[in-house]
């Protein structure tokens, strides 16, 4: 008897025994393990496995498309795009529950006052038991589970009334589409889609990057994740899920707490936030309240308050409602992380890698319990997308450690006259150039040996051990002799006498004289580590090598022209105007001038005879398989002639070398209009560069 054949699809609509069971136990393994990663963060295989898992069960139920079931793993990757989301009306309703405003202690006090007034309780009475838990910012949700199997999902509408948002919450890994143990046969259960913080910062640096619109705090980016027509899209957005009640329930004895309900719904595999407890009575309230506040800043997700109810099921049922709300809950808000002001100015700041910040000056807002007068608008492209002007009304948010930020702009209250935006082309600090590199966001100071913005970091890195190296001259002694005025330029570290030195905290005559013993020591260098210690943007160790041995001496390093610069190994055009324009200004100039001057000294030789670097200047990117040379092969007589090989296609490519298989990189060019060489082209014009290459067949 043959072995059965479990992707045999000769008869499309039989589902063989084999195969069934082999999904079944695909489907419970992904489950599990889908668990373990989302909900308990605590991983039992590698990524690659779980994704062979994955692509095993969608190869068995794209052979046997009877055997997908409504909780597959394969279900969570997505459906067709939406005309439009479907009202759902739920059966039992999603109703608000009170906020108490008053952030102080008085407003657990006055919730528990007014428990115990509605339950007739005696003054001398115990205390009651509440549970106490965090208010999430972010979207409410019902899910409705059959047979322990997740079949819908809606939002809170008007509580009456909610939108199917199922395929979109199929995508969120926290949420299981199967529930663990014994499951009753209707269970509702209710929670709060949110998205991290950290998770909300890399999609806005990912959106950043690709110089698409940010979005403005996490609440509004999970709910509008969650109401998108493309499941998608939504499946892009990292979103997270915490379950805090039930809506109908079928065919199960509930418990008798609402704090061992919680518990339940643990156990069936839902994620329920560990930070809370039961509290005894307002006391435990208040303390609950405070610590919360506390932690409030270190959580890794927005909440703006935290939520009381009493534990007690019966009692809950004993109080009942009042109009559409609980008598048995309340929410204690805490202050607002997000407020309107005024911008009065827009400042650039510079910090001390020289990177140029422009900074919105506020009417003084209290927001996330701080005062706030200043907020970042992180760079210029981001300032002219949300198109903050001074004048302007904004939406500012502070939360958690998160630096205050602009995220929105009232724009039908600005003010008439009101100017975008610019960027200065000079350091407000020192008056050097500021430049702004193609291909980066940020702008920065070219100044970087005399602004003062970046004395610190620029005398760290020219003391280091791989540059001049100052032994002993660390990052707290720097704090002192700039935070204290000794020193204010690299120059002045050789000025050091012993008495400056010996003023300063903690600084003995011993050591002081080890720190000029070090600084004399260190005047005799080498023209590489000099080069390297000066910080000029993109010059690393190696490149500083290639310069000293190309040019042989310091001026004709700083006096060479962008093209001879190219010429040098490991010299791009992006490393040959960042040196060009770091001695091109006069500042950093005079400070090479006065360290020579205080003994700094170094041995000089002759330039590096060169051969001709016909193409010099020149960029080319290879792709696919050329017929005799291997990748390195063609790379390295490329760079023999002076030519730049990169890995990407850019307008600043001159020509990209295709061969057999060549992807994408050969459509960008095509797009771009780049010149496209294959192997015999790129032969004939590494044997005459000064003939213009003709472009190849591939």
């Amino acid at each position: 008897m043959a072995t059965p054949d479990l992707f045999d699809s000769a008869t499309p609509d039989a589902q063989p025994e084999p195969a069934v069971a082999h999904a079944a136990a695909l489907r419970a393994q992904l489950h599990r393990h889908a668990h373990r990663y989302y909900t308990l963060d605590d991983p039992e295989i590698p990524d690659a496995e779980y994704d062979r898992l994955f692509q095993e069960l969608q190869a068995l139920e794209a052979m046997h498309p009877g055997l997908a079931t409504e909780d597959s793993p394969t279900r969570r990757v997505g459906g067709q795009v939406q005309d439009g989301l479907l009202s759902v009306r739920h059966v039992v309703p999603m109703l608000s529950i009170q906020t108490e405003t008053d952030t102080t202690a008085a407003g657990a006090e006055a919730f528990d006052a007014r428990v115990r007034r509605e339950l007739e309780l005696a003054a001398d009475a115990p205390a009651l038991a509440y549970a106490a838990e965090l208010k999430f910012d972010g979207l409410a949700i019902n899910l409705r589970y059959e047979h322990g199997v997740l079949v819908q999902a809606a939002t809170r509408g008007d509580g009456e009334t909610g939108e199917d948002v199922t395929l979109n919450i199929r995508t969120i890994g926290q949420i299981p589409l199967k529930l663990q143990g014994e499951a009753p046969a209707v269970l509702e259960v209710r929670g709060e889609v949110y998205m991290r913080r950290d998770d909300f910062e890399r999609l806005n640096e990912r959106q950043r990057e690709k110089g698409e619109k940010t979005f403005i705090n996490p609440r509004n980016t999970a709910a509008g994740a969650v109401r998108q027509l493309d499941p998608a899209v939504t499946a892009q957005r990292p979103l997270s899920f915490f379950a805090y009640g039930l809506g109908e329930v079928h065919g199960w004895d509930l418990p008798d707490t609402h704090s061992a309900l919680l518990d339940a719904l643990t156990a069936f595999g839902l994620p329920v936030c560990a930070e809370r407890c039961v509290a005894q009575g307002a006391a435990g309230l208040v303390a609950f309240h405070d610590r919360v506040e506390a932690l409030r800043d270190a959580l890794p997700f927005d909440i703006d308050g935290v939520v009381y109810k009493v534990d007690d099921l019966a009692l809950q049922r004993r109080l009942g409602f009042k109009t559409r709300e609980p008598r048995w809950a309340v929410a204690h808000k805490y202050p607002a992380q997000e407020q309107l002001t005024t911008v009065l100015d827009i400042d650039v700041q510079v910090g001390r890698t020289g990177k140029l910040t422009p900074v919105a000056k506020l009417a003084p807002v209290f927001v996330g319990g701080v005062t706030v007068t200043n907020a970042t608008l992180h760079n210029e492209d981001e300032a002219r997308r949300k198109d903050v002007r001074v004048g302007d009304t904004v939406i500012v948010r502070r939360a958690g450690d998160v630096i205050p930020e602009v995220v929105g702009v009232l724009v039908p209250k600005r003010p008439q006259g009101a100017q975008p935006f610019t960027m200065p082309d000079r350091c407000p600090v020192c008056g050097s150039a500021a430049v702004r590199e193609p291909g980066e966001a940020e702008t920065r100071c070219t100044g970087g040996l005399f602004c003062s913005a970046q004395r610190k970091q620029a005398i760290l890195h020219f003391a280091q051990r791989r540059a001049v190296e100052v032994e002993g001259l660390g990052d707290k002694l720097v704090d002192q002799l700039v935070d204290t005025g000794v020193i204010n330029t690299l120059p002045d570290l050789y000025r050091l006498g012993l008495t400056a030195l010996a003023s300063l905290d903690r600084m003995a005559e011993k050591s002081g004289l080890n720190i000029l013993a070090a600084l004399e020591k260190s005047k005799q260098t080498t023209l590489p580590r000099f080069l390297f210690g000066l910080g000029i943007r993109h010059v690393g160790e190696a490149t500083a090598k290639a310069l000293a041995r190309h040019f042989g001496g310091l001026d004709a390093v700083m006096d060479a022209s962008p093209e001879q610069l190219l010429e040098v190994p490991d010299v791009g055009p992006v490393v040959a105007q960042s040196i060009r324009t770091f001695f091109d200004q006069p500042h950093n100039r005079e400070v090479v001038e006065q360290l020579r001057a205080c003994g700094v000294t170094w041995d000089e030789g002759e330039p590096q005879a060169q051969a001709p670097k016909p193409l010099a200047g020149k960029t080319f990117v290879l792709t696919g398989t050329l017929p005799t040379l291997s990748r390195d092969e063609a790379k390295d007589r490329l760079e023999a002639v002076g030519a730049k090989v990169a890995g990407s296609v850019s307008k600043k490519t001159d020509y990209v070398v295709a061969g057999a298989e060549a992807g994408s990189k050969l459509d960008k060019a095509r797009e771009l209009g780049i010149a496209v060489l294959d192997e015999d082209a790129l032969m004939a014009l590494l044997a005459d560069p000064d003939t213009p290459a003709q472009t190849g067949g591939t």
